[in-house]
């Protein structure tokens, strides 16, 4: 599964911090970004199963990063 998302994500440096943190608390997601969009996109890849959107919408929003999920 492949989540996409808009992102108040600025910086090189903050999506690194990010993403160890990701891989860290949610073992085998995979994610990256996409700065130069100008919606500051970051994929979020995973088992459908364990995926919880708010669950992680909220995780993000403790780290000070804003997230909605673009539709498809």
């Amino acid at each position: 599964m492949i989540e996409v998302f808009k992102t108040n994500i600025t910086s090189v440096k903050m999506a690194r911090r990010l993403t160890r943190e990701i891989h860290d608390h949610f073992v085998g997601y995979k994610v990256n970004f996409d700065l130069t969009d100008c919606d500051r996109i970051m994929r979020v890849v995973c088992k459908a199963e364990d995926f919880c959107r708010q669950h992680f919408i909220q995780w993000l929003s403790a780290r000070d990063c804003v997230a909605e999920i673009l539709p498809d």
